[in-house]
C-alpha cells in the first residue's frame, strides 16, 4: 500500500510538472504573434508617409527640366528616367514623343499606360518627379548659400533671400534686382530696394518670384 502510494504521488507530481511545461512552452509562439503583430502595426506610418508624398507628388506640374523617372512594371526595357526637354516633350520606346509639359505625374502615367494598350496587356506604368527643376528659381551674388532652390510655395524676394542664408557683409541690398526670362526669350530686369522692403517703406519690391527667376544680389 505504501509503495502504491508513493507511486500514485510521483504521477501527481509529473503530470503537474507536465502541465506547468506545456503551459510555460505554449506561451511562446503567442510571444511571437504579438511581436509580429506589433510590428505591423509599427510598419503602418511608413506607410502613410509614403501615400503622402505619392499624393504630393501627383499634384505637382510637370515642365522643361523636370526629370521624370517612367517606370514599365515587368518592363524594364521601355523603362527610362530623362529630362522633360525645352518643347515640353519626353522620348519613349513605341511611344515615340510624348507631351509631358503641363501634365501631373498622375495624368501622364494615365495616357502613357493608354498608349502602351496597343502593345502590352495590362500595362502598369508610374511616372515620378525625381528632380522637379522647372519650378525652381536662383539667388546669386553677395548672399551665404547662392545657388537653385525649388519652389515649396509662394517665395517673394525675401524669402529667397532667407533661403540663401542672408545677405554677405558687403553686399549692396539697395541695387537687388530681379532678373526674368519673358515668354519670346527676352530678359527684364525688375529693381528690388531691399533696405526699403524690410522696412516696409516699399512693399512692392518684395516681388513674388516666378520658375526661372534669378535674384541678383551685387
Amino acid at each position: 500500500m505504501r509503495l502504491q502510494h508513493r507511486g500514485l504521488t510521483l504521477v501527481i507530481y509529473l503530470g503537474m510538472c507536465a502541465a506547468f511545461a506545456a503551459s510555460l512552452f505554449g506561451q511562446a509562439p503567442l510571444a511571437a504573434m504579438d511581436t509580429h503583430s506589433s510590428d505591423a502595426h509599427s510598419a503602418t506610418p511608413s506607410l502613410a508617409t509614403s501615400k503622402s508624398v505619392l499624393d504630393t507628388d501627383s499634384n505637382y506640374v510637370i515642365g522643361p527640366d523636370d526629370v521624370l523617372a517612367v517606370d514599365v512594371w515587368h518592363e524594364q526595357e521601355l523603362s527610362r528616367t530623362l529630362p522633360v526637354r525645352l518643347d515640353g516633350k519626353i522620348s519613349l520606346p513605341l511611344l515615340g514623343e510624348v507631351k509631358a509639359s503641363g501634365e501631373t505625374p498622375l495624368q501622364l502615367q494615365e495616357f502613357i499606360a493608354e498608349r502602351l494598350k496597343e502593345y502590352l496587356e495590362h500595362p502598369h506604368v508610374t511616372v515620378i518627379v525625381q528632380e522637379p527643376k522647372s519650378h525652381s528659381f536662383n539667388v546669386v551674388g553677395e548672399v551665404q548659400k547662392p545657388g537653385a532652390f525649388v519652389f515649396g510655395q509662394t517665395v517673394r524676394v525675401v524669402d529667397a533671400i532667407a533661403e540663401a542664408g542672408g545677405l554677405r557683409d558687403f553686399a549692396k541690398p539697395k541695387k537687388m534686382y530681379v532678373l526674368r526670362t519673358m515668354a519670346d526669350g527676352s530678359q527684364h530686369k525688375l529693381p528690388v530696394n531691399y533696405n526699403d522692403v524690410i522696412k516696409g517703406k516699399k512693399p512692392s519690391d518684395n516681388i513674388i518670384l516666378q520658375s526661372h527667376d534669378t535674384v541678383v544680389v551685387p
